[in-house]
């Protein structure tokens, strides 16, 4: 489910971020990404996002990133092994929404790349209230 069709949409104040190739809803605790369909996410993607998160949230952001992978598209595995290497206080936690089989063994594929957590979900209420409930929060 998208972010913007869920009841989150109307009960979460957020800035939405439409870019060439996904939109992102900024959130007090957390930030939604929905990319494209058929999008490769490289690092030239990834720094493009990085600018507009420490722009909305300052240098130092205490957010987490909700990869809700409505669309199929590819991530390159590197990419946030390199931005937490640049940024390790980017991102509290990541957590990643897959709805089919096949994401959720990318998802599998791609936490072996990093040393970051990534908290796998099958669906965007389990992902966000995941989110709520993280101590650096409360």
């Amino acid at each position: 489910m998208k972010f913007e069709d869920s009841a989150f949409f109307k009960e979460i104040k957020h800035y939405k971020l439409v870019m060439d190739y996904g939109t992102y809803f900024f959130c007090e605790k957390f930030i939604v990404g929905e990319l494209n369909e058929g999008v490769h996410f490289d690092l030239k993607k990834a720094n493009l996002i990085v600018s507009e998160i420490i722009a909305f949230y300052g240098k130092e952001p205490k957010t987490c990133l909700i990869s809700n992978r409505v669309n199929g598209y590819s991530v390159n595995p590197l990419v946030w092994t390199d931005i937490t290497a640049e940024y390790p206080d980017l991102l509290i936690a990541s957590c990643i929404v897959s709805y089919s089989s096949v994401s959720h063994r990318n998802t599998t594929l791609e936490k072996q790349f990093t040393n970051q957590s990534i908290k796998r979900c099958n669906s965007l209420e389990e992902a966000i209230n995941w989110v709520s409930q993280l101590c650096e929060f409360n």
